[in-house]
């Protein structure tokens, strides 16, 4: 395994659409594990393969220890939503508010090409529907709540 660098906003393959994975292999899995490891040095809970400059759609995530791969995600379903506060790893320091939906279902594929079906609610449906929006070249600063003040505890 080894540690990628992190693209940063401004570096035009972050706005670039990934491409469909193809090939279930060793490759991939490297990448993977790769990414992992990236993703862990780096204090983050998600990462797409195009942050480490790789145009292909495959996401790894650990949120509320659960250790996640996801392989050409397709968000089939979204309920609810919810307005929380946002960082990522591409844009360093900065973090804003984003309303996303409070359950996602998913159709992926694991690194063996193993399709699979699932539905999460809140942290881990938002980085899903954040990790997946990097796939297409969104960024959550493109859809911050530019007029949300956070709610104070009283």
């Amino acid at each position: 395994m080894a540690i990628r660098n992190i693209i940063q906003v401004g570096d035009e393959i972050l706005r670039k659409k990934s491409k469909t994975v193809k090939e279930f292999d060793e490759k991939l899995w490297q990448l993977l594990d790769d990414m992992r490891e990236t993703m862990i040095k780096n204090d983050g809970c998600g990462l797409a393969a195009v942050q480490v400059g790789i145009l292909r759609r495959a996401i790894v995530l650990d949120v509320n220890h659960m250790k996640i791969e996801l392989i050409n995600p397709e968000i089939l379903e979204t309920i609810g939503e919810s307005i929380e506060r946002e960082g990522c790893l591409s844009v360093k320091g900065e973090s804003g508010f984003v309303k996303r939906p409070s359950e996602v279902t998913i159709k992926a594929y694991d690194r063996y090409g193993n399709e699979f079906i699932l539905t999460c609610v809140d942290m881990l449906a938002r980085a899903i529907c954040h990790e997946v929006d990097h796939l297409d070249g969104i960024l959550y600063i493109d859809k911050i709540e530019k007029n949300y003040k956070e709610k104070k505890d009283k």
